[in-house]
């Protein structure tokens, strides 16, 4: 069995805001001698602070890396859609602060061999998706539907010409649900195999999964889908429902 990687100090190099509602922070220092390469899309867990001294636990993206950095971005529209600890940590964080992370943790990526790719998400995967993006061949073909909270938070992202890139635009992230599975439906089925890459708010998830595993018949090999967060809760206990979620679906 692996050994869980021992947590980090990170120093915080720079904040920046990416789009009204998207923030990077950028850390880096010591804590990346022997820090592992090529994580771009895996995890990191942040310890924020939190009551009666206990850390909060956050998962974030790492949306790039380089040799000495980790750049992070923040959906804004907050932890459980209110505004939680990592919000208000990435609000907050300047040059020389220090925050404290587990991981990295794997990525999700798009395997190899699909004809086409279908990639579903909100604020919250945004890194990841755009990581996905990037990582595919020239040649690649599908759709991405994104969920943002204004037009300002539409990203230039890399990605092959062959993938067209849907933006939906919901002003208030959690809620509306059918919002996003009406535009994910609109999509047009390409023909040949595809390989479907979802992670949403919870509810939304649920209602993804009906149309890809129960309509479209997308079995694991075919098929990515999570919720990243949920409305209302704070993650670990967003990770209970899921976890219940997951094993009733498989009941």
């Amino acid at each position: 069995m692996n050994k869980r990687p021992e947590p980090r100090t990170f120093q915080v190099l720079s904040a920046q805001q990416v789009t009204p509602n998207m923030r990077r922070v950028t850390i880096g220092g010591s804590a990346m001698a022997g820090f592992p390469p090529g994580q771009d899309g895996g995890y990191v867990k942040l310890m924020l602070p939190g009551e009666a001294d206990k850390p909060s636990l956050r998962t974030y993206t790492i949306r790039r890396q380089t040799a000495d950095t980790l750049d992070i971005d923040f959906a804004l529209h907050g932890d459980a859609g209110s505004g939680g600890p990592a919000v208000a940590w990435s609000l907050s964080a300047s040059a020389g602060d220090e925050i404290t992370a587990g991981g990295p943790g794997p990525a999700k990526p798009l395997p190899e061999g699909a004809d086409w790719y279908f990639a579903m998400g909100d604020m919250t995967a945004l890194p990841a998706i755009s990581v996905n993006l990037e990582a595919l061949p020239a040649d690649a073909k599908g759709d991405a539907v994104i969920e943002i909270q204004t037009e300002a938070d539409r990203q230039d992202l890399a990605h092959p010409e062959g993938v067209t890139i849907h933006w939906v635009i919901n002003p208030e992230p959690g809620h509306h649900p059918e919002l996003f599975e009406q535009a994910v439906r609109a999509i047009a089925w390409r023909p040949g195999r595809v390989y479907a890459w979802s992670a949403t708010e919870f509810e939304v998830m649920r209602r993804l999964r009906t149309y890809l595993r129960g309509e479209r018949g997308l079995g694991p090999d075919q098929l990515y889908i999570s919720s990243y967060w949920k409305q209302g809760l704070e993650e670990d206990k967003h990770r209970v429902v899921k976890r219940a979620d997951a094993e009733e679906v498989s009941a």
